[in-house]
């Protein structure tokens, strides 16, 4: 086995029998196995836009098999491991640690799992169950970092999502969802340019700084799903919503209201 999986391995088990005392190996699938959970977005995805590995995951073997232990390992190294009690109902900790790698060691793991998995169509598998101690050669990495190409309009999106944006308290507040939205020029690098409001306020409202705040676009996103279809359009866009799904262009017709609580 790769040796920066088997070291990924050691963390997660660590983790359990640090945080999870009451939790012994033999309450786990397969004794503990940890798999490897690219079957939603594949290797790729999750390494070019999330950048992270997909998941990696430790499940209770008993009838609902929820998950003891979740670890995500980020291109740096870095790894955040959840842990759960209750037999995977109940969030129990949180652990920040760090694997000794190097960056490129990080993606040659990241190809060699690509290749491996994904490729072979091997989804949500044991870890000893992929080869992995093969070492990708330079054209294979290569080729891997040219596919970065495919997910640009992700990644955009992603960026957008952890920017900022003007908000009506009429949204965040007092239940509406987005019923206008328009994109002026950010004002800095922080910032999305992006203005969401209900649809209904007037400039008296708006004007009053009370009424308004700042917050990541991806709140808004959780809050109403349907902005994501729009979120990376040019500065100049102005949306107006024409139904419960849908925005149509700005022509000064009057949104469709509706609230999300």
């Amino acid at each position: 086995m790769n040796s920066i999986l088997k070291d990924i391995q050691t963390k997660i088990h660590t983790a359990i029998k640090e945080n999870l005392p009451d939790v012994s190996f033999g309450d786990l699938e397969e004794g503990g196995k940890v798999y490897y959970m690219n079957g939603k977005n594949g290797t790729e995805f999750d390494w070019f836009v999330n950048e992270h590995l997909p998941a990696f995951m430790v499940f209770y073997d008993d009838k609902e098999k929820l998950g003891a232990a979740k670890a995500y390992i980020y291109q740096d190294g870095g790894m955040i491991i959840y842990l759960y009690d209750d037999h995977g109902r109940h969030p129990a900790k949180e652990v920040s640690t760090f694997l000794d790698v190097e960056e490129s060691d990080m993606l040659r793991l990241a190809v060699c799992l690509r290749c491996n998995a994904d490729d072979r169509r091997i989804w949500d598998s044991a870890i000893d169950r992929i080869v992995s101690d093969v070492i990708p050669d330079e054209h294979t990495v290569t080729e891997f970092i040219d596919h970065r190409k495919y997910y640009e309009p992700s990644i955009i999106r992603r960026e957008i999502l952890g920017k900022l944006c003007i908000v009506s308290k009429k949204i965040t507040r007092d239940g509406w969802k987005v019923g206008f939205m328009l994109r002026e020029e950010p004002q800095d690098d922080r910032d999305s340019g992006w203005q969401f409001m209900a649809g209904d306020e007037d400039d008296s409202y708006l004007n009053t700084v009370e009424n308004v705040e700042l917050c990541a676009v991806g709140s808004i996103a959780r809050i109403d799903p349907v902005i994501m279809k729009y979120i990376d359009y040019p500065v100049g866009a102005r949306f107006v919503r024409k139904s419960t799904g849908e925005f149509e262009e700005d022509k000064n017709q009057r949104s469709y209201m509706e609230k999300w609580k």
